[in-house]
């Protein structure tokens, strides 16, 4: 069983201080898939004229961006950085960037395709363009602070996290969180990617992991390889289903989700559908024409 962290204290458009060089205020923009909604991270130290950095806007709202308007009055916002450029990370950043002038980053946004996550509000921005262009591997330094971008594609192509080398901590975006597991939706999201990209977090042993939806992670390993094991599991169960003789996404669905919500079965045909695209390229499944979300699968 992954130990989800669903309880901490937060008011809407509150700035806490969480850690030494942590701020955070959280939009008011709950949802069954943004949990208690977007927490933007303010990277620094407090006091007129310190340098700080700001980590996932988030979606456009009046009184998100009032509020952290006001959490940076009289400091000076050097990077405004992205995760990724769905609808509720993205779109605060250019009106925040430009009321603070300060430069956007964040990896290459994709090209525009038609997302089959749209309807679970994971679509994209599309007209996020950073200033910058982020790959992976740079390093930012503040005042007291030094931010190192990791790249992280699964729940999105262009995922980037984020690593508060002072604190050891990282800032995961919607690569993992705390409150749920993370929704890999194709043609964007991808099960390959993403599990090699959570084998590399496991790999740097964080301290915490602040998610930009929920609570952060304190106990970070046994956390993290509960998270990979459920994906692994969830694998195992779909090949199991397969070799039961279930062709289709729909035939697995309501056994393998049993217990769930049929409300949240559409996100679910989603991730079973990216378990099924990583299982034809291992070789381990076939589909009949192509791994869609309509084919027909069979084990080989």
């Amino acid at each position: 069983m992954i130990p989800f962290v669903r309880q901490f204290d937060f008011a809407y458009g509150r700035c806490d201080r969480v850690s030494p060089l942590i701020r955070r205020v959280v939009a008011e923009n709950p949802g069954p898939f943004t949990f208690t909604g977007t927490g933007t991270y303010i990277i620094g130290r407090d006091g007129p004229g310190a340098g700080v950095a700001v980590i996932d806007p988030g979606p456009l709202d009046d009184a998100h961006l009032k509020a952290l308007l006001s959490a940076v009055e009289g400091q000076t916002v050097s990077h405004v950085l992205v995760t990724h450029t769905h609808r509720d990370h993205a779109p605060l950043a250019r009106p925040f960037a430009e009321a603070v002038g300060a430069p956007v980053l964040a990896a290459r946004p994709p090209a525009r395709t038609i997302h089959a996550s749209a309807s679970l509000d994971e679509d994209d921005d599309e007209t996020f363009a950073p200033d910058l262009i982020l790959t992976g591997g740079e390093r930012l330094q503040g005042d007291g602070w030094t931010l190192e971008a990791v790249a992280t594609p699964g729940h999105a192509s262009n995922h980037m996290a984020f690593v508060l080398i002072e604190e050891n901590a990282l800032f995961s975006g919607d690569h993992v969180m705390g409150w749920s597991t993370t929704v890999v939706a194709p043609p964007d999201g991808d099960m390959t990617d993403y599990m090699a990209s959570l084998d590399e977090v496991i790999a740097r042993d964080f301290t915490t992991v602040w998610p930009t939806h929920g609570a952060p992670i304190t106990d970070v390993r046994p956390f993290l390889e509960a998270y990979r094991s459920h994906r692994l599991d969830r694998e195992a169960q779909i090949m199991a289903r397969l070799e039961a003789g279930d062709r289709t996404i729909a035939d697995m669905v309501p056994t393998l989700y049993a217990a769930v919500d049929q409300r949240l079965w559409p996100a679910a045909s989603l991730s079973v559908w990216a378990h099924l695209i990583a299982l034809v390229r291992q070789g381990r499944a076939d589909a009949d024409p192509e791994p869609t979300l309509q084919a027909r699968y069979r084990p080989v």
